[in-house]
């Protein structure tokens, strides 16, 4: 059933999103994610890795013993290399770290509004009582060991 206090919240929320969406950090990232996608060799090369991941996994699933075992684990890490020093993917990271903080701010100041004893999962190590970390949502913006 829907509460005076729940439309309040709901409308509060919404306010909230328009101010990150008219944010500094929110306006960095999308030009960052523009520069990055905007570039066909470079979307290329994201796809490319995010193939060889898939191949990784599998090969992770025999180790050693799998055929391409020592192929696969080479290419991922020049294709990972060369990824991690473009230096347009590095300004994409950089600003998805930065939006990530901002939403693990909220969402901590939130739950610390309700209990100190609240949980508030965070991709950053700067919450270090957090209970699940951050995910691989652009193509090798993880921290994957690969």
């Amino acid at each position: 059933m829907m509460t005076d206090e729940w439309i309040t919240i709901i409308e509060d929320a919404e306010d909230l999103t328009a101010m990150l969406l008219s944010s500094e950090a929110v306006a960095e990232y999308r030009k960052a994610h523009d520069d990055v996608y905007s570039d066909n060799e470079l979307v290329k090369s994201i796809q490319e890795f995010t193939a060889m991941k898939e191949r990784y996994e599998e090969v992770q699933r025999f180790g050693r013993y799998h055929p391409d075992h020592n192929i696969v684990m080479k290419s991922i890490r020049v294709q990972k290399r060369e990824l991690d020093m473009n230096e347009r993917v590095a300004a994409l990271r950089l600003a998805e770290n930065d939006v990530q903080f901002i939403f693990d701010e909220i969402g901590s100041i939130i739950a610390k509004s309700v209990s100190d004893e609240v949980k508030v999962p965070a991709g950053s190590a700067f919450f270090s009582d957090s209970s699940c970390g951050g995910s691989c949502g652009t193509g090798g913006g993880c921290s994957c060991s690969a």
